[in-house]
């Protein structure tokens, strides 16, 4: 008898657990608090494995490089919290390393998960109220139930699944998942890692100070971090400002750049930048955002409308913060070298409610370039949204290791929408690395070269400021780039010609296998002979 074949073990992958875990808590608590407690899971492993790794490669520089083989030695080095310190890792004792904690008994575990985090808050000033406290007693799992979900969680390796942001990938999954907070007033989009990319290539965040006044789960700087890595950077030269209204986000803003050593400014709570700016005396090198787009009731605070940030343009509409967060951006911009790269929805470019501020803002000009994206690359909304590029310097000089032309008076237009051939995921879009590459390069060339016409039809097109003008100051890109209307080059005459062939023959065909159809009827009896 034929030995039986044993089938091969399909390999889980990160989506799989993800949903294993959220299949385990399937109405045992509410939505926000899974997402929470898996977060911590997940954060709680991530430190540990950091931890084993620093731990290894002390071990490593004292025996394989010093030479050293002294046990007591070794073991008082491994035991210095300043030996992880240094390199951002968390020191961790056995209360709050995940290897020891998930071999706490099932009935002892929510109790032993809530100690290590009451412990990190106490212990670590960078994880001070960046963790959710009493999540795992309060959401009263059963212990049977919290040990599978541990376990799933146990199966994600950080050297299997090596992504560019962990914590912002299973907070992208449970938005989705559970549409926590998908409400687009509520703002809370994790913004994909393709668009991140591409707002990094323009703006070069290489050194000096980076801001977000609505950082969301911190992705932008954790991306930015991983593209001044990429290129040669060091990331200990940047130093991280952001801001974040809600609460749970902000704690998950704090984990996320924590797990990674990142250096951060969070401001002391979380609030809405209009309301209480947390760095209201500071300007920045760089901006990178993702507002939420269209958001209403953002005005509700005393003093908005003489707050200094809108003087110079003109006060924004209470009933949509698009304007606002335009010039709170540029108001935090450094004066003398400053740039920006931030999202907003389409209806920006040419809101006649604001037709004033945008002239002034064109007129001045901190306006750059205007990348319009392709629909579908979010998971909260399908609408195709615009990057925005403000620059305080853009009479040319040094930058980056080359030289920067004078742009004054002109802005860049560019429209992505027709590139939406990279799908993931059954519909959503992404950017491909050869993609990016294409606008980083385009806007290198535009800003570099002394062109004096910069267009190519249906992509990009560098408008002067008189254009602009007559057009009412719109910034809407398919107003500036050429649209090529393909139906004037059809040849009409010739199309009718080939299509009544092609006619013709179909009818010869439909004639023939009509004569066969009747002929196989005959043979079968039917019809007349």
């Amino acid at each position: 008898m034929a030995k039986k074949q044993n089938k091969p073990i399909k390999e889980e992958t990160l989506e799989t657990i993800l949903f294993n875990c959220r299949n385990s808590l399937r109405g045992r608590a509410a939505m926000t608090d899974k997402r929470d407690l898996l977060l911590t899971l997940v954060f709680l492993k991530f430190i540990g494995e950091r931890f084993k790794q620093q731990k290894e490669k002390i071990r490593h520089e004292i025996v394989e490089v010093q030479g050293i083989n002294d046990t007591d030695f070794i073991e008082l080095q491994l035991s210095r919290p300043n030996q992880y310190m240094q390199d951002g890792v968390f020191f961790l004792t056995d209360e709050t390393f995940w290897d020891k904690l998930i071999l706490t008994s099932p009935t002892g575990m929510a109790i032993a998960f809530d100690t290590a985090i009451k412990t990190l808050d106490d212990n670590e000033p960078k994880l001070k109220n960046a963790l959710p406290q009493q999540i795992f007693t309060k959401t009263a799992l059963e212990p049977g139930v919290l040990k599978s979900v541990v376990d799933e969680i146990n199966k994600i390796d950080p050297q299997k699944f090596n992504d560019h942001d962990l914590i912002g990938r299973v907070y992208e999954y449970f938005l989705q998942a559970f549409s926590i907070n998908a409400d687009k007033e509520e703002g809370e989009f994790y913004t994909p890692h393709s668009i991140v990319e591409l707002i990094a290539s323009l703006i070069e965040p290489f050194d000096g100070t980076v801001y977000d006044p609505c950082c969301g789960s911190g992705g932008m700087f954790v991306q930015a971090a991983k593209f001044i890595e990429a290129h040669g950077g060091n990331t200990k030269a940047v130093n991280v400002y952001g801001q974040e209204s809600e609460p749970a986000t902000y704690r998950l803003a704090k984990m996320n750049l924590a797990i990674r050593g990142i250096s951060y400014h969070l401001g002391d709570r979380a609030v809405s930048t209009f309301s209480d700016d947390q760095h209201k005396e500071l300007k920045f090198d760089y901006i990178m955002a993702n507002p939420p787009f269209n958001l209403k009731k953002y005005a509700e605070y005393g003093g908005f409308e003489t707050d200094p940030r809108w003087q110079s343009y003109g006060v924004p509409p209470a009933s949509n913060a698009n304007y606002a967060w335009i010039l709170h951006i540029l108001n935090k911009l450094n004066v003398s070298r400053g740039i920006a790269g931030f999202l907003l929805a389409n209806g920006a470019l040419d809101d006649s409610d604001t037709q004033g501020i945008r002239k002034q803002l064109i007129e001045s000009d901190k306006v750059e370039a205007i990348i319009v994206l392709p629909r579908n690359m979010f998971y909260s909304t399908d609408i195709s949204v615009t990057l925005w590029i403000l620059n305080n310097n853009k009479k040319g000089g040094p930058w980056h290791g080359r030289q920067l032309r004078d742009r004054t008076g002109e802005i860049l237009f560019i429209d992505l929408r027709t590139w939406n051939n990279d799908i993931y995921e059954k519909k959503y879009v992404r950017l491909s690395e050869t993609e990016i590459d294409r606008v980083r390069q385009i806007y290198l060339d535009w800003q570099t070269e002394n062109f004096a016409e910069y267009a190519e039809p249906e992509l990009y097109y560098a408008a002067h400021r008189n254009e602009i003008q007559e057009k009412g100051y719109s910034l809407v890109p398919s107003r500036y780039i050429e649209f090529i209307d393909r139906d004037t080059e059809i040849d009409y005459k010739s199309a009718l010609s080939e299509m009544s062939c092609k006619f013709d023959e179909l009818k010869k065909r439909w004639d023939a296998n009509e004569t066969e159809l009747i002929n196989a009827f005959k043979v079968l009896g039917y019809g007349k002979e």
